[in-house]
C-alpha cells in the first residue's frame, strides 16, 4: 500500500493528466455515440477538465525534464487541487439544478456552440430548427432510472481527483526524492 501511495504522490500529475483526458474522451464519446448533446453546464465542467490538462502536462513534461529526481511539483499538485474542486462545485451546482434544488440561471436553457452560418439560415428560414439542451433535464442516469446522472457522477470523480491532488500536494518528504 505504502508502494502504491508513493507511485501516486511521485507521478500524480500523470494520473491526473491521464484521468482527465479520459473522461474529456467519455464525455465526447457519450455525445458521438450516444447522441447526448451537451448543455451550457456541461461544457462548462468539460472548461474545468480543459484546465487540468494542461496543468498536468505542464507538469508532467517538468517532471519528465528534471528525470523525476524531485517528484511531482508540489505547486502543480495544488493547482490540480483548486481546479478540480471547481470542477466539484460546477458539477454539484449543475446536480441540483437537474434535481430541481434551485434554480438554474437562464443562460442555462440551451447549450451547444453557436454556429453563424446556422444562426444565418434559420433567420433566413432555410435552417434546421432544433432544441436547445437544458441544463435541468436529465438525459441519462446510471444505473439506469434511479441512478446519479451525468454531473452526480462528475461530483463524485472530479471531488476524488481534489482529495487526490491534495494528497500529492502534501506527500511527506520520503517520497518526493527517490531512495538511493
Amino acid at each position: 500500500m505504502r508502494r502504491l501511495y508513493r507511485l501516486l504522490t511521485r507521478w500524480w500529475t500523470a494520473f491526473a493528466l491521464a484521468a482527465s483526458l479520459a473522461l474529456l474522451g467519455a464525455a465526447h464519446a457519450f455525445e458521438r455515440f450516444a447522441d447526448l448533446a451537451p448543455c451550457n453546464l456541461c461544457l462548462k465542467q468539460r472548461e474545468v477538465y480543459w484546465g487540468a490538462v494542461a496543468i498536468a502536462l505542464v507538469a508532467t513534461l517538468w517532471h519528465l525534464a528534471s528525470r523525476g529526481s524531485r517528484g511531482t511539483p508540489r505547486i502543480a499538485a495544488f493547482l490540480l487541487a483548486v481546479v478540480f474542486t471547481t470542477g466539484t462545485i460546477t458539477a454539484l451546482f449543475h446536480m441540483g439544478g437537474e434535481n430541481h434544488w434551485w434554480s438554474l440561471p437562464a443562460a442555462c436553457a440551451g447549450g451547444g456552440d453557436v454556429d453563424l452560418e446556422k444562426l444565418a439560415a434559420l433567420a433566413f428560414g432555410a435552417g434546421p430548427t432544433s432544441r436547445p439542451v437544458l441544463c435541468d433535464a436529465v438525459t441519462w442516469r446510471f444505473p439506469a432510472g434511479w441512478g446519479l446522472s451525468m454531473a452526480g457522477w462528475n461530483v463524485l470523480i472530479s471531488a476524488a481527483l481534489a482529495g487526490l491532488s491534495l494528497l500529492a500536494a502534501k506527500r511527506p518528504k520520503d517520497a518526493r526524492a527517490p531512495r538511493p
